[in-house]
């Protein structure tokens, strides 16, 4: 069969370009190895506890109600209904105090207040310095394709916004922190979510991430339902659209003629042919390693594919409780409003932390634990039966266990018990609310998500350079492949992992500009933006 474009792997990115690009009249399949739609976007029920429903992949979206492909597809009208809880994240530390971040600013520094006035002050500062710079340069470059790097600093040193993210990025997030904020439960707090959600902390070009997050307007979100209804509101657009999606279609590889990329070969000898494009949502060594015939495949790109770098902080392990009872923490005794926060940290209560945590990441072995969760039916009860509850807690755990990937089969329901225990240290209750567990181990990620390969949820590191115009390498930055008509439109670009579509929406914007299609949907190019500040 033959389509104006075909698109390798669904996950929520490649949903993304698919809907927009059906939007324009295309006639667009999207294959997938596995038996459903959406990637991480999962939401399965507990076949050992029916009505149990446990979102074991991804579950916070961050301001994915403000994304503009949110809005642009529709997609609350499809069934993706967002819920923002005021009270948004909660470090509990063995005292009894918490750390304290909300939608409400003013009541965030009211929290920080009670550890260090002087961080207090530091807060508020470093948030409204950078208001304009995320409203202005951040946001307009993770919505576009990227800038090369050269051009980027030139533009960005011709403004006062620019200079400064200039100065703030040089440092490392570890280095920022020390040198701005002087409690270490707050240093502790603020490099949470970079040092356990995204990046090395020790990796230079990311202190700007600190501030960053202190001035983003939006906070942690849950997907009404399970994060599995974002996937079945793009299915849903992709699909009034003209759209097809095949599943259980395993590709064997990408069929190249005359030095353009012309459709897509699967592993039962289908054949889907494509007049325009053809795009791929995995990670670059399945697109070009396994898929590209090794004569299309230049030496040079060979080597930049098989040297491309995977997080080694990243890989996630989870535990998944069926319950009678919402986890009761002791410190909600003093602060009554901890029943209501939406993600709930333990075992963090220093800095000092993080670099113990990433020498057990590089030596295989398992740190003490740090881990964060949420009990998703305290705000949505259709996850689990009448009167019940689902909670779960994730650690960054080695994906390289002992050395071997495979040891986790034989330790990972250990190491929930072990979680287990930790979590009713400050939530007594569980020992006796918990109906059922079962673990994830980072070994079952790479199984349920090979993209997600050694367990990288962000599809590659942003060290090694690979960031911005050089992701996820050098050459194929811009959303092309090494030949016509093949196009990269996963997580493994710019601007990188988590829930965000913003891959797919850019690679949308590529697209469209090389076909000629209407795009009035399209942002001002970031290039532009940045000039704009001059």
């Amino acid at each position: 069969m033959t389509y104006d474009g075909i698109i390798i792997g669904a996950g929520h990115n490649s949903l993304v370009l698919q809907a927009y690009l059906c939007k324009a009249g295309l006639n667009i399949l999207c294959i997938e190895r596995s038996s459903s739609a959406g990637g991480g976007l999962t939401t399965v029920e507990d076949p050992a506890n029916p009505g149990f429903f446990h979102n074991t992949h991804s579950f916070y979206h961050r301001a994915l109600n403000k994304m503009p492909w949110y809005k642009d597809l529709e997609l609350e009208k499809h069934g993706a209904t967002y819920i923002e809880p005021e009270f948004n994240v909660a470090l509990l530390l063995k005292n009894g105090e918490s750390l304290d971040w909300w939608t409400n600013f003013d009541k965030t520094v009211e929290s920080f207040e009670r550890f260090s006035r002087k961080d207090a002050e530091k807060l508020k500062s470093w948030r409204e310095r950078f208001l304009p710079i995320v409203e202005k340069i951040l946001v307009p470059e993770s919505q576009s394709p990227p800038v090369p790097p050269e051009k980027r600093q030139a533009l960005l040193e011709k403004s006062r916004e620019g200079r400064l993210l200039l100065e703030a990025s040089a440092l490392a997030p570890i280095e920022f922190v020390l040198k701005e904020f002087e409690h270490p439960t707050i240093q502790a707090g603020l490099l949470f979510f970079n040092g356990l959600r995204e990046v090395d902390l020790r990796c230079k070009g990311f202190g700007h991430h600190i501030p960053a997050l202190l001035a983003s307007p939006g906070k942690a979100q849950m997907c009404k339902g399970g994060s599995v209804q974002l996937a079945n509101a793009l299915v849903s657009s992709v699909k009034k659209n003209g759209g097809e999606i095949k599943l259980r279609a395993v590709p064997r590889r990408i069929i190249i003629e005359r030095g353009k990329a012309t459709g897509v070969e699967t592993v039962d000898g289908e054949i889907f042919h494509a007049r325009h494009f053809v795009a791929s949502g995995l990670n670059p060594q399945q697109t070009f390693l396994e898929l590209t015939e090794e004569k299309y495949l230049p030496a040079d790109l060979k080597e930049k594919a098989r040297n491309f770098k995977y997080n080694i902080i990243a890989p996630l392990f989870g535990l998944n409780l069926n319950l009678s009872a919402p986890p009761q923490y002791t410190a909600s005794e003093e602060n009554p409003d901890l029943k209501k926060a939406l993600m709930i940290i333990v075992g963090l209560e220093h800095y000092n932390q993080y670099p113990g945590i990433v020498t057990n990441h590089e030596n295989g072995t398992i740190p003490p634990t740090v881990m964060w969760g949420t009990c998703p039916t305290i705000f949505d009860p259709t996850q689990a039966p009448e009167g019940k509850h689902t909670a779960f807690m994730w650690e960054k755990l080695p994906y390289h266990l002992h050395g071997d990937p495979r040891n986790w089969d034989k330790y990972k329901n250990d190491h929930g018990k072990k979680m287990l225990d930790v979590w009713s240290t400050y939530a007594p209750n569980l020992q006796h609310d918990v109906i059922d567990w079962f673990t994830r181990s980072p070994l079952d990620t790479e199984r349920t998500f090979p993209n997600m390969k050694e367990g990288d949820l962000l599809v590659g590191a942003f060290t090694n350079g690979q960031i911005g115009y050089n992701r996820p390498f050098a050459g194929a930055g811009h959303y092309r492949g090494h030949v016509q008509n093949l196009y990269l439109c996963g997580s493994s670009c710019h601007p990188g992992g988590n829930i965000t579509g913003l891959p797919g929406y850019n690679c949308a914007q590529v697209v469209y500009n090389d076909l000629h299609l209407d795009g009035t949907w399209m942002p001002v190019p970031a290039e532009i933006q940045l000039n704009k500040l001059c």
